[in-house]
């Protein structure tokens, strides 16, 4: 086993419905009602590319805490997060210039403060979303204790 390429696979299905919509399938989950944004001539209320690409890292970031957390065995009351995507045009062609995901953390033990921000700081390393484009991914953490 050691040494030997891991490879995961997730597929998705796009199917078109009408006008700029469509509906997002993967085998085993929900479907989601997706269309181009309204900057872009769609849809509002509908989740677009933009939102999903902007979700997926903050997702990423969470599942990331959340595994290194477990690791660690520390305890958490809450975890909230919120990101801003910005997108500006970039040599002729939009792109995401930068994504702020604000983290909120509450904690029961003041002791875990510290490490709490450790685990964050390799959060940002080791998330696979972040990891797997170019766009900029900062975090911005606020952790407190009730």
């Amino acid at each position: 086993m050691k040494g030997e390429s891991v490879k995961y696979r997730y597929n998705t299905h796009v199917e078109w419905l009408s006008e700029k919509k469509g509906i997002l399938k993967s085998d085993d989950k929900p479907d989601i009602k997706v269309a181009c944004p309204p900057e872009f001539g769609g849809h509002p209320g509908i989740w677009s590319p933009e939102d999903l690409f902007v979700a997926s890292v903050e997702v990423c970031m969470l599942t990331t805490f959340l595994w290194y957390k477990k690791k660690e065995n520390i305890n958490i009351k809450s975890y909230k997060s919120k990101a801003l995507g910005i997108v500006e045009m970039e040599g002729g062609v939009f792109k995401f210039s930068s994504i702020k995901v604000d983290i909120k953390i509450i904690l029961s033990d003041i002791n875990d403060i510290e490490r709490v921000e450790k685990i964050l700081k390799k959060v940002k390393r080791a998330c696979l979303i972040s990891n797997s484009n170019e766009t900029e991914v900062n975090i911005n953490p606020e952790i407190k204790v009730e």
